[in-house]
C-alpha cells in the first residue's frame, strides 16, 4: 500500500501542525475503506516512507489513530490495523442504535422543508451509485442521509455518531464482513428502507423514524456477524434493544441480507 499525500506548503510551524492531522486524515481513510487491512502489521518506518514525510508527524498520527481504537501498539514501533471482529461490531452498534434512535427524535420534528428536499436528494444519489453497483461512490450519499437525520441532536452527539458511523463503514466496505455484493434484489429491499425512513422524516414523524432506523441497524449488525463471527449470539445488542426499541428485536433474528 503506497499512501499519497499532498501536504502544506505553510510555514514550518504550521506545517507541522497540518502535516500530523493530514496524515491522520489519510490514514484513517485507508483503515475505514479496507486500504490497509483489518489485521495488518505495518512499522513507523515503512508508513514514514510510504507518506513521504519524517517519523515525528507520523507517529503523532499514529497516536491519534491509537486513540480512536483503529490502531494498536505493537513491539518495535509497530502497529496493527485494528481487526474486524464480533465483539467490536456488536458493541459498535450496541452504541449506535440508541444514540442514533434518541438523535432522530431530536432532530426529525425540526426538519426543514430544505432538509426534507437535502434527504432526497441524497437518496438520489444512493439509488444512482447503487443501481451501478458502485459501493464506494454509495459512501458519501449514504453518510450524508443518516447525519441528517441526526444533526441537530448537538454537535457533541453528532461528533460521536459520525465516528461511530466511519468504523461501521470498515464492515460495509470490506470483503470479510460483506463477502458478496447485494444482488439486485437485496440492494431493492436496502432502498426500500431507506425510503421508508425518509417518508417518516418527511411527515415529522420522530418515532416511527427511529423505530425503523433501530430496524435497519439490527439487520445490518445481525449480516456482519453472521460473517464475521457466525457462532457469536449478540446478547449485550439484544438486551440493548429489548430496552430502547423492542421491535427491533425482532430483525436480529430475521432473514440476512447484506447490509
Amino acid at each position: 500500500m503506497t499512501v499519497t499525500l499532498t501536504l502544506s506548503d505553510d510555514q514550518p510551524h504550521e506545517r507541522a501542525g497540518q502535516n500530523v492531522a493530514q496524515i491522520y486524515e489519510r490514514l484513517r481513510e485507508a483503515i475505514i475503506t479496507g486500504e490497509l487491512a483489518p489485521g495488518e502489521i505495518k512499522t513507523q518506518v515503512a508508513i514514514s516512507d510510504e507518506v513521504g514525510v519524517g517519523r515525528t508527524p507520523v507517529r503523532e498520527a499514529l497516536r491519534l489513530l491509537q486513540s480512536e481504537g483503529l490502531v494498536t501498539g505493537e513491539p518495535n514501533r509497530r502497529v496493527r490495523i485494528a481487526p474486524l471482529t464480533g465483539s467490536d461490531v456488536e458493541e459498535l452498534y450496541v452504541l449506535r442504535i440508541p444514540m442514533e434512535i434518541n438523535a432522530a427524535r431530536l432532530t426529525v420534528p425540526n426538519l426543514s422543508f430544505s432538509d426534507i428536499a437535502e434527504l432526497e436528494g441524497y437518496m438520489a444519489q444512493m439509488a444512482h451509485y447503487g443501481n451501478g453497483r458502485d459501493w464506494i461512490g454509495l459512501r458519501v450519499p449514504h453518510r450524508g442521509f443518516h447525519a441528517k437525520l441526526v444533526g441537530r441532536a448537538g454537535p457533541r452527539i453528532v461528533k460521536l455518531i459520525g465516528t461511530l458511523a466511519d468504523h461501521a463503514e470498515r464492515y460495509r466496505l470490506s470483503k470479510l464482513a460483506q463477502p458478496v455484493e447485494p444482488t439486485i434484489e437485496q440492494w431493492a429491499v436496502r432502498k426500500d428502507e431507506h425510503r421508508e425512513i425518509a417518508d417518516a422524516a418527511a411527515e415529522h414523524d420522530a418515532e416511527l423514524t427511529a423505530e425503523l432506523l433501530a430496524h435497519h441497524y439490527a439487520k445490518t449488525a445481525a449480516y456482519v456477524l453472521s460473517n464475521i463471527a457466525p457462532s457469536q449470539t449478540p446478547t449485550r445488542l439484544r438486551t440493548v434493544l429489548e430496552h430502547t426499541m423492542p421491535s427491533a428485536v425482532a430483525s436480529l433474528d430475521g432473514p440476512l441480507r447484506p447490509a
